[in-house]
């Protein structure tokens, strides 16, 4: 596999002999996953190599104000079960049409604006909506700017995983079944709903079809958790998608990258194994326990199982039209078929999370992964060209 990138110092938006590409590292965001979101920012601003590029933190506050965040890595990490935030506090920035490109500027108050310089590429690292779904990448693309990962409709159908089922069932690609319930048919007719829901048999899980990092998700094993289960999915979303629990299954996880010129590839498998208190790979299992989660990468699989697997990765990344990156989960069932769970168009990058751990199984270095997709970005188009 190559992993060599070209000459880094080349900056497709402007005269490649001017200046290092700079690169707006935005993170945070108005969604339950903001304090994920600063745990990745950190690892990327500590893992990107400031000899090749200029690197700018933009923190999005839980409120939706942009700011010019510190550049501490550091202060961005998990202690013990707190997560860090965005500091609404400091100065902020926006992003401003020039005759040459897009600047960062920043608006002290009773100042003049200061401009920062022109952003060649935004690395946005927000989880969940109003930022992972799309939306941060339609004001990318009509501010002209180029960013890294996918672009509007490969998010909005990595998020809504309802949607996200159609587009691979149309592919041909193997789902876990489930249903859709609504808040306002909840409240219109939940005895239609409990109906739909014991119908799937037990047991099930119900999660929030608009979020991430296990956020909401409740395993329900009989009838009488549906209501609390809807309720605490609702809370994130309200739109829910209740699905069978693939019993006896194991679940396994593959990275998908792209390259600077052929197809993309894959990563080896790994496979996530939860114990204790937890009953699956909830928030706390993610992020907050380290003594009942232990990965295996790569994962025990048949040679074959692995093959099949990674070229079902590579056609789920396809058929979302995805672009940069993406992990693609999966169920394998006790004979050894393949369900996908679902693809995340933008997977952590903390310390603890599976995608950079993969890719660093399969050969490639948690900073080379970080140049690879910001090299990826500089050389993408922007809107339709």
């Amino acid at each position: 596999m190559n992993h060599t990138s070209p000459d880094k110092t080349a900056d497709p938006a402007t005269d490649p002999t001017s200046r290092k590409p700079r690169v707006a590292v935005v993170f945070g965001g108005r969604s339950s996953e903001h304090g994920i979101s600063c745990v990745t920012a950190g690892s990327v601003l500590a893992a990107i190599d400031r000899e090749a590029y200029d690197v700018v933190p933009v923190g999005i506050a839980a409120d939706g104000r942009w700011v010019l965040e510190s550049d501490e890595p550091t202060r961005l990490a998990i202690r013990g079960n707190d997560l860090p935030q965005v500091d609404a506090g400091r100065s902020p920035v926006a992003l401003m049409g020039a005759a040459t490109g897009t600047d960062l500027v920043v608006a002290e108050p009773a100042s003049v604006p200061s401009v920062i310089g022109e952003v060649d590429v935004v690395f946005p690292l927000l989880h969940g909506p109003w930022g992972e779904d799309g939306t941060l990448q339609g004001m990318l693309e009509m501010a002209g700017v180029r960013y890294v990962g996918s672009g509007v409709l490969a998010s909005a159908i990595g998020m809504d995983k309802a949607y996200m089922k159609v587009v691979l069932q149309a592919a041909g690609l193997p789902v876990t079944p489930g249903i859709v319930v609504t808040r306002t048919e909840h409240e219109l007719d939940a005895v239609g709903v409990r109906a739909r829901v014991e119908a799937l048999g037990f047991p099930s899980f119900a999660k929030p079809a608009r979020a991430g990092s296990s956020m909401g998700i409740s395993k329900v094993h009989d009838a009488s958790e549906i209501d609390e289960a809807l309720a605490e999915a609702f809370r994130h979303d309200p739109k829910v998608l209740v699905e069978q629990s693939m019993e006896g299954a194991r679940e396994v996880e593959c990275g998908v990258l792209g390259t600077l010129e052929g197809p993309p590839e894959t990563s080896r498998p790994g496979e996530v194994r939860t114990g204790g208190d937890h009953e699956f790979y909830d928030f706390e299992a993610k992020y907050l326990a380290d003594q009942h989660t232990e990965i295996d990468i790569p994962a025990d699989l048949p040679a074959e199982t692995e093959q099949e697997l990674r070229a079902m990765a590579v056609r789920a990344f396809e058929a979302l039209s995805c672009e940069g990156l993406a992990r693609v989960d999966f169920f394998v069932m006790p004979d050894g078929s393949l369900v996908i769970n679902e693809l995340n168009t933008m997977p952590g990058f903390t310390p603890t999370s599976m995608y950079p751990q993969l890719w660093a199984a399969t050969g490639m270095s948690y900073p080379d992964l970080v140049d690879r997709l910001v090299q990826l970005a500089l050389r993408r188009d922007t809107g339709l060209r």
